[in-house]
């Protein structure tokens, strides 16, 4: 009899919980047997196991092998526990040192000739190695990946590799860590929007304070031109941001790209779009649009179209930061902190207030039409801003072009670290004592928008969005205090308080 215990971890969420491995090896009839909650990809290990250890000239231990994943009430999914599971039985039978075995994670996916194959989430489970400070060894197309984590990562095209390298008849060297240098933004620019002075204005402020914003207006006006913009006048990533939004892409299985290290990401999903494709969710729960959006940009366009439903579930991610998907064997939690931007038309024909257009939507059919957003969604958006039709003038081939991107963005860099420097979040997530201490104003201030909020019935949230917007103006400005004309400027960009009538 004899026993080999390695290290690994598993996949929950963007988690990686450690999973001790132990291979027994005794007497009796040839079995191999593999306990610990293990789905049927970590069960059917034992034939890709066996088929790689004989094809990379090894013996396979006769008698009965029990491989036990612990903790044995913890789910096991994939194929990432074939490369531990054969080093374990190499271990057991003597043929591997044991003691090379401490102090590291062994990660792969075995093929029958014993070559190693990617494995999703390896970003996740290299951030988690790198705490615990132990090494780890993983297949070549996870290297680069793992590397982000600065762990100590050894990369392997083959178990015979693998097993070289713990005799130490040739060594495998750590990967360097990788240091990506952030692209310039290579997007669409802000100065292709023609006119809308109001429209950049307000984008220009989200972008500074994080504030959720809406554009409504008939079609053809540039709603959707503004919103893709945004992303090219966010300021960069910091390089933990950076990780977490990777960890979610390496959760899917989708490659990390670093050329675009550090940009913020942009999601756009279409209006068919389900409730768990957009928050998440699925038998063995998976980030959806809202968690691949973190630390970026949300965009719906035609925000009424979507199912009512599907854009209740948005409400709580929104506030929280998090979304936190449940089934009845597993419970996982997503990061969703993403700032939302959503695009309508005033009315089901798109042309309600358009003075060139020819809008016969009844007042039932527009309260219909509007209606398909709830008013506590609606007040969750910061700004929602009347785009409105651009002069012919302006869109003259070889008309003045407005402020670049990058000029923009020097603006919002330098608000962004104030709010950052003063409150520790951008305005708005400021919470409790930094609110109090960010929103210092005058009387009269205080009363231009005690006014306002009885005039528009404007709720507790809607009232501290107003001030929070109100913040991020004056940053932009360099006012260390709220001014009576930053109220002002803020109430101008809520269009639906003045509409709540028809609404």
């Amino acid at each position: 009899m004899s026993i080999a215990i390695l290290t690994s971890r598993a996949q929950i969420g963007t988690d990686a919980p450690p999973v001790t491995i132990e291979v027994f090896l005794s007497g009796g009839l040839p079995v191999f047997s593999v306990v610990g909650m293990a789905e049927t990809a970590v069960r059917e290990s034992k034939d890709r196991v066996r088929g790689a250890i004989l094809t990379s000239g090894f013996d396979f231990p006769q008698g009965r092998i029990t491989v036990s994943l612990g903790p044995a009430d913890m789910r096991k999914t994939g194929g990432r526990f074939d490369l531990a599971i054969a080093l374990g039985v190499l271990a057991a039978s003597k043929l591997i040192p044991r003691r090379s075995l401490d102090e590291q994670e062994f990660y792969g996916e075995l093929a029958l000739n014993g070559d190693l194959r990617w494995v999703p989430g390896m970003l996740c489970a290299a951030l988690r190695a790198r705490e615990a400070g132990n090494g780890m060894i993983v297949p070549e197309d996870n290297g680069a990946e793992a590397a982000l984590a600065g762990a100590e990562v050894r990369v392997a095209r083959t178990l015979l590799e693998v097993t070289a390298h713990l005799h130490g008849h040739c060594t495998i060297e750590s990967l360097p860590l990788p240091e990506p240098a952030p692209a310039a933004y290579g997007g669409p620019d802000l100065s292709d929007v023609k006119g809308q002075a109001q429209a950049k204005r307000a984008l220009e402020i989200a972008a500074a304070g994080g504030h959720n914003l809406l554009l409504i207006g008939p079609p053809g006006t540039g709603k959707s031109m503004l919103a893709q913009r945004l992303a090219g006048i966010l300021p960069l990533m910091t390089e933990a941001e950076s990780l977490q939004t990777a960890a979610i892409d390496s959760v899917l299985g989708i490659p990390i790209d670093l050329s675009r290290w550090r940009q913020r990401p942009f999601r756009s999903p279409h209006h068919t779009a389900s409730a768990p494709a957009l928050v998440g969710g699925g038998a063995g729960p998976r980030p959806g649009e809202i968690s691949r959006a973190h630390h970026g940009v949300l965009f719906l366009d035609e925000l009424p179209e979507f199912n009512r439903n599907v854009l209740e579930v948005l409400r709580e991610p929104l506030e929280a930061g998090t979304i936190t998907i449940s089934r009845a064997g597993q419970q996982c939690d997503f990061p969703a902190d993403f700032q939302l931007v959503a695009a309508m038309n005033p009315c089901p024909c798109g042309y309600l207030g358009d003075v060139r257009g020819d809008c016969r939507c009844s007042g039932e059919r527009v309260a219909t039409y509007r209606s398909k957003i709830s008013g506590p969604l609606l007040d969750r958006f910061d700004l929602h801003v009347e785009v409105g039709r651009p002069p012919s003038k302006a869109l003259r081939a070889g008309a003045e072009q407005g402020e670049s991107s990058r000029i923009v963005a020097a603006r919002v860099s330098k608000a962004r670290s104030l709010a950052m420097e003063r409150n520790g979040a951008c305005n708005a997530k400021m919470q409790g004592d930094q609110f109090a201490r960010a929103c210092r104003a005058s009387d009269e201030c205080w009363e231009l928008l005690e006014g306002a909020a009885e005039r528009f019935s404007l709720s507790a949230r809607g009232y501290h969005r107003v001030l929070r917007v109100a913040r991020t103006i004056a940053d932009l400005a360099g006012r260390s205090e709220i001014t009576v004309a930053n109220i002002a400027e803020a109430l101008s960009l809520r269009h639906l308080d003045r509409v709540r009538r028809i609404l």
